[in-house]
């Protein structure tokens, strides 16, 4: 079942530049390096300065083992840390994670499994 990590943050106005091409990098350095896909979302209503990253992964237990790679990942780490120390506003990472829902059987499957 996929996974959904959605992380929001609010970049900081006079780091603005620095903060786009940070998760630009991480972006590209995470898609190259571990097994799940990131996306960046960009504001177009809302709070302008608030940005988000998507990254989907096979499952729960897929999750697990990418950030346990990822937190033992020197280059990693010193990306995130820029961003986190540096690029945006402490206290404005919110991280929500869903899964996606299974799929409704029909009445006709149901019996066909059932028999």
């Amino acid at each position: 079942m996929t996974v959904y990590v959605h992380q929001t943050f609010e970049i900081k106005q006079d780091k603005f530049n620095e903060g786009i091409e940070n998760i630009q990098q991480i972006k590209k350095y995470r898609n190259e390096n571990y097994n799940h896909k990131v996306d960046i979302l960009v504001p177009i209503t809302g709070p302008d300065h608030t940005y988000s990253l998507i990254s989907t992964y096979d499952g729960l237990a897929e999750m697990e083992i990418q950030n346990k790679r990822m937190y033992d990942d020197e280059e990693y780490l010193a990306l995130i840390g820029d961003l986190f120390l540096e690029q945006i506003v402490q206290g404005s990472i919110n991280t929500q994670i869903y899964r996606s829902m299974s799929e409704i059987k029909n009445d006709k499957q149901k019996e066909s499994k059932n028999n």
